[in-house]
């Protein structure tokens, strides 16, 4: 190829390449001179060798034209150049090129002549193109004038004219368009400000606009937009109508009604309403017992926030179960006030709507129904919501151990929670009541018997003295028993007691209507605890100085006069005073039988009494809140007053020997009820021995009787409270604890006070003293015996004890008339034996034992009001039983068996000895011993 080109080099001429930048388009299709054909032609060569040696050729030659030949011959060199073999080499590559140059000028010259022709074609087209430029030339400058001259200026206006209008209503699309896309600001402005109805409004109306102009791309864009901004605002929406789940409020809740009612959502909005209530609801719940369960653990590595809720529950310590337990129903109570006064909005738009457009749409018509019907469905669902939730946090600790104040704050909340479900929905919680049934039934167990244990250290350890209240004193000064005054209906909790009491206005208003505004029902128990406060006790066992003077400034002139016999009247039956004033002279009138003194006319009580009547409030205020187990703590309560009555009558009441003095001192009803409570009570917790009878020099000695009809007389004032807790099915039990026990308490008092009264007078002193009187005497005595003188100075002895008791203790009269009635029965029983120790008497005898028995109660009137005298009858019978003749004595034996048989026997011996056979009075024995006979 190079040859080829140096070989046209020399003969003048150029590549096609140059001759076309020289030449014409004609003129460059130059062929080769026949000289240069004929040079390359006239070399001889044989056309299969000259084949070879073109195929001899390498590739690489044939590839492009940027191939540097000289590089690659260069590098094809070996290490070590041979002259003779670079010869040989370089021949070789002179043999290729002659042949490949041979070859391309017999190609050019086969072709020669068909160059040649065409060339002649192009060069003819030249001159063409050359002359059509000529003629375009001018005519483009003909139609330049044309235009100017005669188009430009009416074309022009018309064309301005159309292209002025099209932009004018391009203009008003663009304005509407910018409006449109500027609308997305405005909308998250209106959604900041929780105009969501204007917002809807709004977004709809763009819709509408960008509909109108949808053929453009842009607005097609927006239109697509603002679909996700109302699916957007409806998101927004919806954690809108979630928060009137917790505060509601009414302008808030109002915009979101109206903003589902644009959309056409109304009853979908009430779906998701009652969705977010039972959300929040569990929510509320979680966070408030996960708030106190962390801040307990303090940095304990527990992934509390990972638990169940029931799981969180069993987590609660008892220091913050109440708090805890408190916030939870706070918090509970802003879910179910949201929730009423969600129904309270809907009722009042709902009275508006008929008013202001009777004829509404059937649209509208099914959408109140529907709302209507769904919240009054979704009260119970909430409250059951609640109820569960509640019933896990309760049943998730154990209560047996809390303290019993802590106890009742449970009992109080629960039962203020369950009054907010029946003003919510009517529901009777048993839920509730159920898991707060289980639990108390739980507690009170174990509560029970801590307090009898202890009720029975208390009585193990009580000393019987006289705890000092005021006058005024009653139990419903007691904290215990405030709930009673507060409000008569058992079945209020006493935090509402506390509210109701205070403002009587209120009393007829709901809990949602009086917290509706602020407030928290659940707020008012603390603040009543803190407002408890109890002045029972006197100073010193009195009032006052003053009173105390008062009381014993006229004692020395009427020392002889108790001061309760210085009043109008007595009650007999409880020893009462009234408040008006007895005149002197009515009050010298009296005779002394009561010791009362009136150092105060305060309840006689012990602090065991006190502790038990402090027992009873506590139980009768679980009562109060819980019914379900009311039942079981009425039970116990009567287990209180029994224990206790029995106690009483073990350390006092209780001696063998006295017992069997067969005086029936233990009536059958008393008998059959200690008995009861011996097997159905005193082998679970068994009081200690009985005490020593020698308290009747002891002024506290009176107290714990005193205090046992105190005790009864608080339980009687409970009756009619009791019955209205007891359930219907159970009151018969009520009517029999208060018929066969409470009722006996009083019946104690001649069990108890004979054992004080046989150690009261010295009766062996006299029986000693009978028998060296001479019985057999033959003339009438106009003086008597000085025993007699001894057992009435015996009796004034016992007249100035209990002068010396009531100094400490006040003595009611029928507890003076017991006293005094057992002495003078003992006395009399004692002259009965001293007759029966007789072994001979005169008729003269017989006449100084009347003097003696009349002097006796001459002088015994005067010490004691009692009438008549006891047993009276029972010595006079005796002493005239000695005029009896046989057949009266036979009948005499048989009628009273009153007598013992010594007795009997000693006046069939002495009395008819002289005057009847030895077979009269065998047979008169015999009668006498098969009467003792079914005794022994």
């Amino acid at each position: 190829m190079q040859k080829i080109k140096s070989l046209m080099a020399r003969q003048g001429l150029k590549s096609p390449q140059e001759s076309m930048a020289d030449l014409s388009p004609v003129e460059n299709l130059r062929i080769p001179s026949k000289e240069e054909l004929r040079e390359l032609r006239e070399q001889p060569i044989d056309p299969q060798a000259e084949q070879e040696i073109i195929d001899s050729i390498e590739e690489v030659y044939f590839s492009n034209d940027s191939f540097d030949m000289v590089q690659h011959e260069l590098e094809k060199l070996p290490p070590e150049l041979n002259l003779q073999e670079l010869e040989e080499y370089r021949d070789k590559l002179k043999r290729q090129q002659a042949a490949v140059s041979k070859k391309v000028a017999d190609l050019i010259l086969e072709k020669q002549p068909s160059y040649v022709k065409e060339l002649e074609r192009v060069t003819a087209l030249q001159t063409n193109l050359q002359l059509a430029a000529v003629i375009c030339t001018n005519a483009r400058r003909q139609l330049s004038v044309a235009k100017e001259g005669f188009t430009g200026a009416s074309l022009g206006l018309l064309a301005n004219q159309r292209r002025r209008q099209l932009l004018t209503g391009l203009l008003k699309s663009l304005r509407t368009i910018k409006t449109l896309q500027r609308t997305d600001v405005r909308l998250s402005e209106m959604l900041e400000e929780e105009d969501y109805p204007g917002a809807i409004q709004l977004c709809l109306e763009c819709q509408k606009a960008a509909s109108t102009f949808k053929h453009y791309s842009c607005i097609s864009e927006l239109n697509s937009k603002l679909q996700d901004t109302l699916e957007q605002i409806e998101e927004q929406l919806d954690v809108a109508l979630s928060k009137t789940c917790k505060h509601f409020d009414v302008s808030h809740y109002t915009k979101v009604q109206l903003a589902y009612s644009l959309l056409g959502k109304t009853q979908t909005a009430m779906d998701q309403l009652h969705m977010h209530f039972t959300q929040a609801i569990h929510n509320t719940v979680f966070q408030v017992v996960l708030g106190y369960v962390e801040l307990c653990a303090g940095n304990a590595d527990t992934k509390f926030q990972k638990m169940q809720y029931k799981d969180l529950c069993t987590h609660i310590t008892l220091d913050s179960y109440i708090p805890c337990l408190t916030d939870l129903c706070k918090a509970l109570w802003e879910v179910m006030l949201s929730y009423h006064r969600t129904m309270q909005w809907h009722e009042e738009q709902d009275k508006q709507e008929t008013t202001s457009t009777p004829g509404r749409s059937s649209t509208v018509l099914v959408d109140r129904s529907y709302v209507k019907k769904k919240l009054e469905h979704g009260l119970t669902r909430i409250w059951q919501d609640v109820q569960l939730k509640v019933k896990a946090y309760i049943l998730g600790t154990d209560m047996s151990n809390f303290k019993y104040d802590d106890f009742i704050v449970v009992l109080d909340v629960i039962s203020r929670l369950m009054q907010v479900g029946e003003e919510f929905c009517s529901s009777k919680s048993e839920v509730l009541q159920e898991s707060i049934k289980r639990q108390s039934v739980n507690y009170f167990k174990n509560y029970h018997r801590a307090r009898l244990e202890e009720l029975r250290m208390f009585l193990e350890n009580e000393t019987w003295e006289l705890c000092p209240v005021k006058s005024n004193f009653n139990i419903a000064q007691l904290h215990e028993f405030k709930f009673m005054g507060q409000c008569r209906s058992p079945s209020v909790s006493p935090s509402r007691q506390t509210v109701s009491s205070g403002s009587p206005a209120q009393e007829e208003l709901s809990l949602f209507q009086q917290y509706v505004q602020e407030g928290n029902p659940f707020e008012m128990h603390i603040e009543h605890k803190e407002e408890e406060t109890e002045d029972v006790l006197a100073s010193n066992g009195y009032e006052s100085d003053e009173l105390e003077k008062s009381v014993y400034q006229d004692y020395d002139s009427d020392s002889d006069v108790p001061e309760e016999l210085k009043q109008d009247y007595v009650d007999e039956q409880t020893g009462d005073v009234p408040l008006k004033s007895a005149s002197r002279e009515t009050i010298r009138s009296k005779k002394k039988s009561d010791y009362n003194l009136n150092k105060t006319n305060a309840p006689i009580l012990t602090n065991t009494t006190l502790n038990v009547i402090r027992l009873v409030g506590k139980y009768m205020q679980m009562m109060n809140i819980l019914k379900p187990i009311a039942f079981d703590v009425i039970h116990c309560v009567s287990q209180l007053f029994d224990y206790y009555l029995y106690a009483v009558y073990t350390f006092f009441g209780r001696n063998d020997m006295y017992e069997s003095s067969g005086l029936g001192l233990i009536s059958s009803r008393l008998r059959t009820t200690l008995n009861r409570i011996q097997e159905s009570l005193i082998d679970m917790v068994r009081p200690t021995s009985a005490l020593s009878p020698i308290l009747i020099y002891i002024p506290f000695f009176f107290s714990f009787f005193f205090s046992s009809v105190f005790l009864a007389e608080q339980f009687e004032s409970l009756q009619s409270h009791l019955d209205t807790m007891m359930p219907a099915a159970k009151k018969p039990f009520l009517q029999q604890f208060y018929s066969q026990t409470v009722s006996t308490a009083s019946e104690l008092r001649k069990p108890i006070y004979w054992i004080v009264a046989a150690k009261a007078i010295d009766y062996e002193q006299m029986l000693l003293m009978m028998a060296g009187v001479k019985w057999d005497i033959r003339e009438i005595m106009s003086q008597h015996n000085v025993y007699v003188d001894v057992l009435l100075k015996e009796f004034e002895q016992f007249n100035k004890r209990l002068g010396d008791v009531s100094r400490h203790v006040r003595i009611p009269l029928p507890v003076s008339n017991v006293l005094w009635e057992h002495c003078i029965r003992l006395a009399n029983r004692t002259l009965v034996e001293g007759y029966a120790n007789v072994k001979k008497c005169s008729n003269e005898g017989r006449a100084l034992m009347q003097l003696d028995f009349q002097q006796f109660l001459m002088k015994l009137e005067k010490l004691t009001d009692l009438r008549p005298i006891p047993d009276k009858e029972f010595v006079e019978t005796y002493i005239k039983a000695y005029y009896l003749t046989e057949n009266d004595m036979e009948q005499f034996i048989k009628n009273h068996r009153e007598y013992s048989m010594k007795q009997l026997a000693n006046l069939v011996n002495v009395c008819l000895g002289s005057h009847i056979n030895k077979k009269a009075r065998q047979k008169l024995l015999a009668a006498i011993d098969d009467i003792d006979r079914p005794k022994r």
